[in-house]
């Protein structure tokens, strides 16, 4: 299978920087949002989005990792925060990928038994396959692909990332 590139390195930067200001925006009354990122790629993802709201905003970040397991997304779903550390705070879910919306409805399931001030989503790529109610409030691209087409986007640590269809 052959690698079709949909987003470029200096493509998923604008993304990020774009959604940043976005939550910024969102989140503006608030003194605290919570960046909780799905492990693996979305974990990463987070992590990027925070590190530009710390530059644009004076909003303190509190950066979540969230395991879902996604072969078994009904499993209890793991996080790196407790639940007093994300309770009555604004908290933006984020996924690199948005496909059938599976693995993004059982992670916000998850948050809802905890009173959070402001609940957002954040993709860098939807698909737009739901099987599921969900939609990312804040997204990088909308892309109509095929079910048989796989979109994966890849964080490389030496700062070149990517996003494929194949």
């Amino acid at each position: 299978m052959s690698k079709n590139i949909i987003l470029n390195n200096q493509e998923i930067e604008h993304k990020i920087k774009r959604i940043a200001y976005q939550i910024y925006e969102t989140f503006v009354d608030e003194e605290e949002v919570v960046i909780a990122g799905i492990a693996s790629s979305g974990s990463v993802f987070a992590q990027k989005i925070a590190a530009v709201l710390s530059d644009i905003s004076t909003l303190k970040i509190s950066l979540c990792e969230v395991r879902v397991d996604k072969q078994n997304p009904q499993l209890p779903i793991q996080t790196s925060l407790t639940a007093e550390e994300y309770s009555n705070k604004g908290l933006v879910l984020v996924d690199d990928v948005l496909n059938s919306g599976t693995t993004l409805i059982y992670a916000v399931r998850h948050f809802l038994d905890v009173p959070l001030k402001k609940f957002k989503t954040a993709v860098l790529v939807d698909r737009n396959h739901k099987k599921y109610p969900v939609k990312a409030d804040f997204k990088g691209i909308s892309l109509s692909t095929s079910l048989l087409e796989h979109v994966q986007v890849v964080f490389d640590e030496n700062g070149d990332n990517y996003a494929f269809l194949s």
